[in-house]
């Protein structure tokens, strides 16, 4: 890692996690393996501030600051795994999301979450995701809005409100908006 750490992806040590490292690689790994619109890709630090927004919106009551860092940090292991999509994923199956699951563990205890997050907030979460992924399919890769529909649901809530967040940056602008939204939820998460 350009920090420094060397982190065993079998094996991982929360002390080998470094937040700038995830930011760095995040913002360098490409949504949709890259098939966006656009002179930049969409990263996956990118997706990860509109699932915390999406998270955040969706909810009844303001989350918890840990919550929402949760929801910041779900793709975090591909920062040194990268982000395969769903039906790959599915068919590598058992090696890789072993791998995935202990780095997420890895990174959740280095950040002061549970290892592992309660059913309930892994439901919120995904239901973001799944929104997030309707978004970006409608709006940066070419799926129609009946086919974004069949693959990831109605969207929950008006997704116009949230086509700002769609416009696809530079890796050193995507690392830090992610490097800062990140230092406002741990903050708040580690004074609540």
């Amino acid at each position: 890692m350009l920090s420094g750490r060397r982190l065993d992806i079998v094996d991982p040590s929360p002390l080998d996690v470094e937040i700038g490292d995830i930011a760095h690689g995040l913002a360098r790994v490409a949504r949709w393996n890259g098939q966006t619109r656009g002179p930049e890709v969409f990263s996956v630090a990118q997706h990860a501030l509109l699932v915390e927004a999406l998270f955040a919106s969706a909810a009844e009551q303001d989350p918890p600051p840990a919550d929402r860092l949760a929801a910041l940090l779900h793709d975090a292991p591909e920062y040194v795994i990268g982000d395969l999509i769903s039906p790959f994923k599915a068919a590598v199956g058992g090696d890789y999301r072993r791998i995935e699951s202990r780095l997420m563990r890895a990174i959740h205890i280095r950040f002061g979450l549970p290892p592992d997050l309660a059913p309930g907030l892994v439901k919120q979460i995904k239901a973001a995701d799944r929104l997030s992924a309707y978004m970006e399919a409608t709006a940066l890769a070419g799926f129609s809005e009946s086919e974004a529909r069949k693959l990831f649901g109605e969207p929950a809530l008006p997704v116009k409100r949230f086509a700002g967040w769609l416009e696809p940056m530079r890796p050193d602008e995507a690392a830090a908006g992610f490097l800062a939204r990140f230092a406002e939820l741990d903050g708040a998460a580690r004074t609540a």
